[in-house]
């Protein structure tokens, strides 16, 4: 967080209205204390500029930051929101709120900020693809699909051989249960590139649920694998495929290996399908109660349980 403050103050320095007399010179010193570490005194030169300033939006992000450093972060909240107020298409202040609202651990707050941030980022910057794919990353945190969906779609319309933006196009008309466009999109996100390690493992995983193109499917896992070998997922998906193949020692090495290499509810979940399908009920039984323990929210992992009992 002081680095992107810091960031701020410098940044935004040379933005004063050069009609100011009295509140520059006070802004210079508080500029001056604050890169000494004399937080009270730049504080106080901040508040003897607004008196004369008090609608200049960059002397209260600057006192906000200043605040933030001192653990004032009540103080800092009011100053932030009184910049955002004066330039409603401001970044900074948003980006910083965001900051702050996470170090809290207030993440519906702090995801709100980031979204206005990135998106008066856009309005600053129309063309600047990475601050949309960083408000398309946000968009799929909050399992706003359709948001999301339309800004990688203008992130094609603005550079149409973005094969990350056509990966995770994919990754939400899979959330939509449209997985014949996902498909066509990690084809085109692997066609652009190649040695996309997580649009080949996806295919082949995507294939392996499908129950088809199995022998295509194994091809494009174990190319991933090639680029990622101790890839614990990219494992998981080359065991599950020699499961649904009827390849139960194969896929036994595979997804305990797998398990090894990463804890994950997915992993003991097929593991727990692989012990039953081999008779083994008390691994089984195991795999799938870390599954549950790991992610509480699978009813068909629930259900595998008590269909034991």
């Amino acid at each position: 967080m002081c680095l992107l403050v810091s960031l701020t103050i410098n940044s935004k320095a040379a933005a004063l209205d050069k009609r100011m007399s009295s509140g520059l010179s006070h802004y210079i010193m508080a500029v001056m204390y604050d890169s000494l570490g004399d937080i009270d005194k730049a504080i106080a030169e901040y508040k003897k500029a607004l008196k004369t300033e008090d609608q200049n939006s960059v002397i209260h992000l600057n006192l906000a930051a200043t605040y933030i450093k001192n653990n004032q972060t009540d103080m800092a909240v009011t100053e932030l929101n009184t910049a955002i107020n004066l330039d409603l298409e401001a970044v900074e202040p948003h980006a910083i709120l965001a900051l702050l609202y996470s170090s809290q651990g207030k993440p519906e707050e702090a995801g709100r900020e980031y979204e206005i941030a990135l998106q008066n980022a856009s309005k600053a910057q129309p063309k600047n693809i990475d601050v949309y794919k960083a408000l398309g990353e946000l968009y799929l945190r909050q399992k706003n699909l359709k948001s999301a969906e339309a800004t990688y779609l203008l992130i094609l319309d603005l550079s149409p051989d973005d094969a990350e933006a056509h990966f995770f196009l994919a990754n939400i008309y899979e959330e939509e249960s449209n997985r014949l466009k996902a498909e066509k999109e990690l084809k085109k996100a692997i066609e652009l590139k190649p040695d996309y390690h997580e649009a080949l493992n996806y295919l082949g995983y995507l294939y392996v649920e499908e129950n088809k193109n199995l022998g295509q499917a194994e091809v494009v896992i174990k190319k991933a694998l090639e680029l990622e070998p101790d890839n614990g997922a990219y494992v998981d998906s080359l065991g599950w495929l020699y499961f649904k193949r009827g390849k139960l020692k194969e896929a036994l090495r595979e997804l305990e290996k797998a398990s090894l290499l990463l804890e994950d509810p997915v992993i003991y979940d097929h593991l727990g399908d692989l012990y039953f399908k081999t008779g083994d009920t008390e691994k089984a039984k195991l795999s799938w109660q870390k599954s549950f323990k790991l992610n509480p929210q699978q009813d068909a992992v629930k259900k595998k349980i008590e269909g034991l009992k």
